[in-house]
């Protein structure tokens, strides 16, 4: 299964218009063809401004399998919630046969 991952680059406000332009190059060199890059002026007065440039990746395989890992944790951490809430209030839910988006509850 590949996923999509939006990556973020900050670039800073103190900086010569010629360093912006070779940083901006070398971002844009560095992307993958059909990134979908976005380019944003972020911050205010006080905190100063920033140049954010968001785009998407392919996920990596390490990237995949940690969440593939957390995935399955969040499943059966759900399916357990869940079990004890029904067990808790005596209560089952399911989808009646036949019907589609409508639940039924049996007590």
């Amino acid at each position: 299964m590949s996923r999509r991952v939006k990556d973020y680059v900050d670039i800073a406000d103190q900086l010569s218009l010629d360093e912006l332009i070779a940083n901006l190059t070398e971002l844009r060199d560095s992307m993958p063809a059909d990134c979908d890059a976005e380019l944003r002026l972020r911050g205010d007065e006080i905190f100063g401004h920033r140049i954010t440039i968001s785009y998407f990746r392919d996920q990596t395989a390490e990237e995949a399998e940690i969440e593939q890992r957390y995935a399955e944790q969040s499943r059966e951490a759900k399916e357990q919630e869940l079990a004890r809430l029904q067990a808790e209030l005596g209560v089952v839910c399911y989808a009646k046969p036949g019907k589609r988006n409508k639940l039924r509850i049996v007590a």
